[in-house]
């Protein structure tokens, strides 16, 4: 792997606290994106319970320039961009782990960075106790404030999701299913995420969909019916024809839209 000789190390502010992107991470290392969110997916399946995952990395989202798309990225603490780059070898990519560090530092020292009171008159002191108090205040009320109101966007979104009209489920699940990939990494990962539905449905139903298609097919060809049109037939039409399997399966993918934050959007 070749690593840029100058990496542009990007450490902003979030939520008071010094991160650096999963797109930043990816560029620097001359990574694909898509391989950094599934070095990250990993951490964050090997961590199980001892840590919260959250307390890390913040799942977010950005615009693309081009087609104005919003794809996943994830922001990162120094702790969650250490247990990501242990993944990254090499001399270079030492370096590279070096400088953000140093740059994770520095951020973290300069909002430590504060005033010097210890030389201030007793009522200055007091003065700027006070400021500081009144500020904390405001600062615990708006964040209060902020998950109140993430809250409520996050019950409005899921009541969205689970009103899914009976008459347009196919066009709807699809829909659905086409979302959670384009937020998983792209259009690509839509059949990652159909099969994802399907074995879900399996699980929930006891069925396998594969013997069905594969019997419906059979029973096609003895009807009569052209290949063209036994080969079209796929695993939504089998569910369709089955009214509990039709329920089992909108119920799985509104659960899956509620797993991936669908609501966000």
């Amino acid at each position: 792997m070749q690593i840029k000789s100058r990496p542009k190390i990007n450490i902003i502010i979030n939520n008071e606290e010094p991160v650096t992107s999963s797109r930043n991470v990816a560029e620097n290392f001359e990574r694909n994106h898509r391989d950094v969110l599934k070095a990250i997916d990993t951490v964050k399946k090997d961590m199980g319970v001892a840590q919260n995952y959250a307390d890390l990395f913040h799942e977010t989202f950005y615009t693309h320039e081009q087609n104005k798309q919003q794809y996943r990225e994830v922001l990162m603490t120094k702790d969650g961009f250490a247990l990501l780059a242990m993944g990254f070898t090499g001399k270079k990519a030492i370096q590279f782990k070096l400088a953000y560090i140093e740059q994770f530092n520095k951020m973290e020292q300069r909002i430590k960075q504060q005033l010097d009171t210890s030389q201030l008159s007793p009522e200055l002191q007091m003065f700027n106790k006070m400021f500081n108090s009144l500020a904390q205040q405001e600062i615990e009320m708006k964040k209060t404030v902020k998950k109140q109101e993430q809250l409520e966007t996050k019950v409005d979104g899921i009541k969205d999701l689970l009103s899914m009209d009976a008459k347009n489920w196919r066009t709807e699940v699809n829909n659905i299913i086409k979302k959670i990939a384009v937020r998983q990494g792209g259009f690509d990962k839509f059949k990652e995420i159909a099969n994802e539905s399907y074995i879900n449905l399996e699980n929930k139903a006891h069925c396998k969909l594969d013997i069905r298609l594969e019997n419906r097919r059979k029973n096609m060809i003895a009807q009569g019916m052209g290949k063209t049109t036994v080969k079209r037939l796929n695993k939504l039409d089998i569910i369709s024809e089955d009214h509990r399997l039709k329920e089992i399966y909108v119920s799985v993918v509104k659960m899956m839209a509620i797993k991936y934050g669908l609501w966000e959007g």
